[in-house]
């Protein structure tokens, strides 16, 4: 059993050098930041009052189980991998709990069984369609109306009539009182323990928004609870903050695995009121209804903050682009991701500013996000309004920004799985089927034009040749039933750790769309002992690559493949640039009526992929591109990796 335990520890640690290798290869890369590899993508699914789902209570179980479907699949149409799914709006429970009474928006009759499993079924959905499901909860709402007596006998607010009060003609449990706390905690922590949710998620609705004329009347808890406190607005605040902690070690003790993220209203404190607020002059959520947003990620009680920006870009009291950055500051270094929450309500919606009659206005939001690399993605108020589409804003969101799927951000730090192996790839008239064994939870399937016979990381740096995600192990590429590829797939974990990638599986034929690749550190390349090894610079493509001084002779470096067909080909090299290295490297290209010469300043440019030219090259095996030391330039000439691509 000792040696088994030391072979394993052994695999583990050479499975995470590969990642951890391919991973640091890959972010050598420059991605393309229009299709970026990660990016949260979201909507929320409202239950409350029916805004979303159910579309109306009393609907039979297979009319609601209909309707759920196509919200699904409304969210991957949009190429989203999330949905955030409200399961307890109003102190009730869309699965059967020992707590709270079945939710009166499912059959019309708070406590009334919906004759299913609302919860299992959705969750389940959701992963056939590999979108993460986000459990949404509100921990303080008990009613959209002030008479306890519409509670159903049961409901625990009518049995303990001392956690309760009334505020602007609404009910809520009372956040001061332990037992409450307590309460809300366990009620939250059934649906975790039981189902396979993502995430536990959050809304704004902490202590009531403000009424005017109205007082919280919670001076008596208080006084009894308020022990430590002179001022009844840091108690509240504490009371919140006690729940967000406690309920965050709860998850995470439970399942590690699980995500908790709050939203909260977009802003925390005007800089006017503190100087660590934003540049803003709206509702501050610290003192109007005793949210700490802003300590919550500083204190790291929360994987992910989604603050509500639901303003326009130049809005004079809360501008969309002034919160971004302002978010970006905070959650800069303490590990809790930053996704926006966006009001894709009001894009198009009557009554709204001018500004959001602008189809480009959403679109406009995600890229100013992209000027800050804290923002983790997005989510959609709500699902709604993302199927109405008005005047195509969603559209230009798609079109903008989510043109390719897009992994979910990592979270937290456990190990990747092992790479994947593609056991099977054939192409048909109806596009290539591809089939894998692995251990992953899902998978990330990758399509590269042309035959490659080494995997390149820049293919893997940013979703360009990301083709799906899927908890299967096999697909059907539709997009693909002819040209010559080359299919890698990736093993991702619970939390999105992404392991290296399979072996390249090449289909199709291999005189069109031939591509190749090849590193100094593959069988292709050759080099006399002058040439020395390096990985000085975070540059470079591979594990290594090579270096010489240049002096009156040539000793290249070769590099060799096969060429499947004569005809014209694009040749590129990547090289790490370095001040210290040659102005004036030449690289040798064995073209069809004899070599040329082309030289190349690699004191800048480099870490990614630079055009040589075209060029007609013959068919078959031969050194193809060489790198040679007979050069005026002073400094290092280095050789790296070569591309060759027909055209």
């Amino acid at each position: 059993m000792i040696a088994l335990r030391t072979a394993l520890a052994a695999f583990a640690v050479l499975v995470h050098l590969v990642t951890s290798t391919f991973s640091a290869a890959a972010a050598a890369c420059t991605p393309d930041a229009a299709t970026p590899k990660r990016q949260l993508r979201a909507m929320w699914i409202s239950t409350v009052a029916n805004i979303d789902w159910p579309s109306d209570t009393g609907l039979s179980a297979a009319k609601q189980q209909a309707e759920f479907r196509a919200w699904l699949d409304l969210a991957v149409q949009k190429r989203m991998n999330a949905v955030v799914v409200q399961i307890r709006p109003t102190a009730d429970a869309f699965w059967p709990s020992p707590f709270e009474p079945w939710s009166q928006w499912l059959s019309g009759t708070q406590g009334m069984n919906p004759g299913y499993d609302p919860l299992a079924f959705m969750v389940n959905e959701a992963h056939a369609r590999n979108l993460e499901f986000h459990a949404w909860f509100n921990p303080y709402r008990i009613a959209n109306h002030a008479d306890p007596n519409k509670l159903v006998s049961t409901h625990p607010a009518r049995q303990h009539p001392d956690w309760r009060f009334a505020y602007g003609g609404k009910l809520y449990y009372n956040p001061g009182i332990p037992a409450v706390r307590a309460f809300i905690e366990d009620a939250i922590m059934d649906a975790v323990s039981k189902y396979d949710v993502d995430g536990v998620h959050l809304d704004d609705y902490f202590y009531p928004y403000p009424v005017d004329g109205q007082t919280i009347p919670d001076s008596g808890t208080f006084a009894q609870h308020g022990g430590g406190f002179s001022k009844i607005a840091d108690w509240r605040r504490n009371n919140v903050n006690l729940l967000v902690q406690e309920l965050g070690q709860r998850i995470h003790t439970a399942k590690p695995h699980v995500a908790f993220g709050i939203s909260p209203f977009g802003i925390w404190r005007n800089a006017a009121s503190d100087p660590l607020g934003s540049r803003t002059s709206g509702l501050e959520s610290y003192d109007e209804i005793y949210a700490d947003s802003r300590k919550w990620v500083k204190q790291g009680w929360v994987d992910y903050i989604a603050p509500q920006i639901y303003w326009h870009i130049g809005f004079s009291a809360a501008a969309y682009e002034v919160l971004t950055a302002w978010w970006s500051d905070q959650v800069r270094g303490t590990g809790v991701q930053l996704v926006v929450g966006q009001a894709a309500y009001r894009a198009g919606a009557s009554g709204q500013d001018a500004a959001w009659q602008d189809p480009a206005e959403l679109s406009d939001h995600l890229t100013d996000n992209r000027r800050h690399p804290e923002v983790a993605g997005d989510i959609f108020f709500s699902a709604k309004d993302v199927k109405a589409d008005r005047i195509g804003s969603i559209t230009r969101v798609m079109n903008a920004h989510y043109t390719r799927p897009a992994l979910l951000p990592a979270r937290g730090s456990a190990a990747a799985p092992p790479a994947p192996a593609i056991t099977s790839a054939t192409q048909g008239s109806t596009g290539v089927q591809l089939a894998w064994t692995g251990s992953g939870t899902y998978y990330a399937v990758y399509r590269v034009n042309g035959l490659q016979s080494t995997a390149d990381p820049c293919s893997f740096a940013d979703a360009r040749n990301l083709v799906t995600t899927t908890r299967k192990t096999s697909f059907t590429d539709p997009s693909a039933a002819s040209g010559a590829f080359t299919y890698y797939v990736t093993a991702l974990n619970r939390t999105h750790q992404e392991s290296a990638p399979s072996a390249g599986k090449p289909v199709g034929s291999s005189g069109d769309g031939f591509s190749v690749v090849i590193d100094n550190s593959d069988p292709g390349f050759t080099a006399s002992s002058n040439w020395g090894t390096s990985a000085f610079s975070g540059q470079l493509h591979g594990d290594d690559y090579r270096f010489a001084n240049p002096v009156s002779a040539s000793d290249p470096a070769w590099y060799q493949t096969t060429i499947p067909s004569a005809g014209t080909y694009r040749v590129e090299v990547w090289y790490p640039a370095d001040s210290g290295y040659n102005s004036a490297t030449p690289y040798i290209v064995a073209a069809s009526g004899g070599n040329q010469t082309v030289t190349v300043d690699q004191r800048t440019g480099g870490g990614q992929w630079r055009v040589l030219g075209t060029y007609t090259l013959a068919a078959g095996t031969y050194n193809v591109v060489g790198v040679s030391r007979w050069t005026s330039g002073t400094g290092y000439v280095i050789a790296d990796a070569v591309r060759i691509t027909k055209i």
